[in-house]
């Protein structure tokens, strides 16, 4: 029996849009027959064209975010919005819609705090929406990920989710941009939260609607927020890299200086001995930073798993009172 059938949630579905015009009617339309008991936040980040007042139209509330990227959508939509569990998509009707509720049973039955929509073109006519360009460069970046944090997921980029109530309210959003899946999945891997995967069919967006990813500019700002994340999670294996290339660097350059000084007795390039002197301790201070901060990041993330544990997951299991 599904979850929903035993438990009944509040569903908030959050839309991050902006210039979406051509496509959030249908969107909130999919919505209402597929979730019907959903409330549906559309968030308009600034849109230059009828995005809000069409989306009113259509019957969902309509919130304004002044600043702009989707990391600071997200930011708002997670502060603002009280639910137990969120559908978050694009406004660009790309994402299946009636996947939803099958995404939302498996995050309730398996009390999960998030289900990513891993994206397939199931048509041929739709093999272009998800160019090879940003296949290969999700792939890239989600084995970058892997590598750094471990277990991680298939689509890392994928913009439809459904998350619980505690990790919406346990996230501390810093990404302003298109980087925040990133942060997404990075979030979930360091508290080791239960997490799952759904194939959903990705389709082209409908003539009108225009896709806002920059596929360099924003590869790059994913890949810079994939290093950040990695200095602030990771800082002891980030600086201890650092130490260990400084040091080397330091030994090749100081070889053929030992061999002269085991000949002759003599230093004869004093500034090469004294780079290599200087990098040694560099090495060393770099060590000891990645200790210090790897220390502050073991009590910042024990603080982030106290408030994530402070707050009640779905349906959770309470013993009896006495």
């Amino acid at each position: 029996m599904p979850m929903s059938d035993l438990f009944a949630p509040r569903i908030a579905v959050i839309l991050p849009c902006y210039n979406e015009a051509a496509t959030i009617a249908q969107v909130i339309a999919d919505f209402r027959l597929h979730l019907p008991a959903a409330n549906i936040f559309v968030f308009d980040n600034n849109s230059s064209d009828d995005t809000g007042r069409i989306a009113a139209a259509a019957g969902a509330q309509v919130l304004t975010v002044p600043m702009p990227g989707k990391g600071n959508v997200v930011r708002r939509m997670f502060a603002d919005i009280e639910a137990d569990v969120y559908v978050m998509t694009d406004g660009d009707a790309t994402y299946s819609i009636a996947d939803a509720p099958r995404m939302i049973d498996r995050l309730l039955s398996e009390r999960l705090d998030m289900v990513v929509g891993i994206r397939t073109s199931g048509r041929p006519e739709d093999s272009e929406a998800y160019r090879f360009g940003h296949r290969f460069g999700n792939r890239m970046l989600t084995r970058c990920v892997a590598v750094l944090f471990g277990r991680t997921f298939s689509d890392m980029l994928s913009g439809y989710r459904v998350f619980s109530r505690r990790y919406v309210k346990s996230f501390p959003a810093h990404s302003t941009g298109f980087e925040i899946e990133t942060e997404l999945t990075v979030h979930a891997l360091e508290l080791r939260m239960p997490v799952a995967e759904m194939v959903t069919a990705y389709g082209a967006r409908p003539e009108g609607s225009q896709s806002k990813l920059r596929t360099y500019r924003d590869g790059i700002r994913i890949l810079t927020t994939i290093v950040r994340l990695f200095k602030a999670e990771k800082p002891l294996i980030f600086f201890s890299l650092g130490s260990v290339a400084t040091t080397l660097l330091a030994i090749v350059l100081a070889v053929p200086l030992l061999e002269t000084y085991a000949e002759t007795g003599l230093v004869p390039r004093q500034p090469t001995a004294l780079l290599c002197v200087a990098l040694v301790l560099l090495g060393g201070i770099l060590f000891a930073c990645g200790l210090v901060l790897d220390t502050v990041t073991r009590g910042r993330t024990e603080v982030k798993t106290i408030a994530y544990l402070r707050i009640p997951g779905i349906g959770a299991l309470r013993s009896p009172v006495p």
